[in-house]
């Protein structure tokens, strides 16, 4: 069984993904991921959420092919929900989820990342979707959140081509926001997430929202809901608190409500 390990610090969620060797995926560590992250939407005090990989090595290598030796399309149907309902589980995410990417970020574990809001990897990290190697697609977003990401033609170099990157062509391309020295990139993911405090929560989960529906609304239908969300802050005590902060020049408590 995969272990995620959670602890929180102040606002933040870690999530480590725990199994040795390659912290690959199994049906109950992805049942397990998506009912942490439904329970810290009901924790007003997370506001952010750190993904990493147990070891210097693996960030995840994905599902255990293992799995689907036998070819049973009954188990193929059940891995495919799982990865599908615990990744889109962590992309609603009401907060901010980064990703740091420890080591090698393959298959299910490259999908796991692209389901976070920020990815920041190490120097020494590897990013790739070889599914199609083993007869298989990427089947957990992947084929979707990847074009999102760096567009259709490195996304087919990728799938198609079963092209590997290494962190600095990722972050050329859009993959990944950040690049860090090997071991870093636990720190630099707590980092960004403490900057996430300062913000209301009450709007980032809004804008991420927004953000994220740019994928499939169009334009005209986005902007008058960014309008009607820009109004409906105003029901909120976080709206009162952070302008009353700002004009009285001090942090604000944000309430998250």
């Amino acid at each position: 069984m995969t272990q995620i390990k959670m602890t929180v610090q102040e606002h933040i969620a870690i999530l480590t993904i725990s199994q040795p060797p390659a912290n690959t995926w199994t049906t109950d560590g992805l049942i397990r991921l998506r009912n942490l992250v439904l329970e810290l939407n009901s924790d007003p005090d997370i506001y952010a959420l750190v993904l990493t990989g147990e070891g210097d090595k693996f960030f995840s290598a994905g599902a255990d092919l293992s799995v689907f030796a036998d070819g049973d399309k009954g188990t193929a149907a059940i891995m495919a929900m799982a990865f599908g309902d615990a990744f889109e589980t962590l992309s609603e995410f009401r907060g901010v989820s980064i990703a740091a990417i420890n080591g090698y970020a393959m298959g299910g574990g490259l999908e796991v990342a692209l389901a976070c809001d920020i990815r920041i990897a190490e120097a020494q990290a590897i990013l790739a979707l070889p599914e199609a190697a083993v007869g298989l697609l990427p089947c957990a977003g992947g084929t979707q959140n990847l074009t999102a990401l760096v567009g259709e033609g490195w996304a087919k170099r990728m799938i198609l081509c079963g092209e590997r990157l290494d962190a600095k062509r990722a972050e050329a391309i859009g993959l990944v926001e950040q690049v860090v020295e090997k071991g870093e990139s636990f720190n630099a993911a707590i980092a960004m997430a403490m900057s996430v405090a300062k913000q209301s929560p009450s709007s980032v989960a809004v804008c991420k929202q927004l953000i994220q529906a740019g994928r499939a609304m169009p334009r005209n239908q986005a902007l008058p809901i960014e309008r009607e969300l820009f109004i409906g802050l105003f029901d909120t005590e976080d709206q009162s608190e952070g302008v009353t902060a700002f004009l009285e020049k001090r942090p604000a408590q944000w309430k998250n409500c």
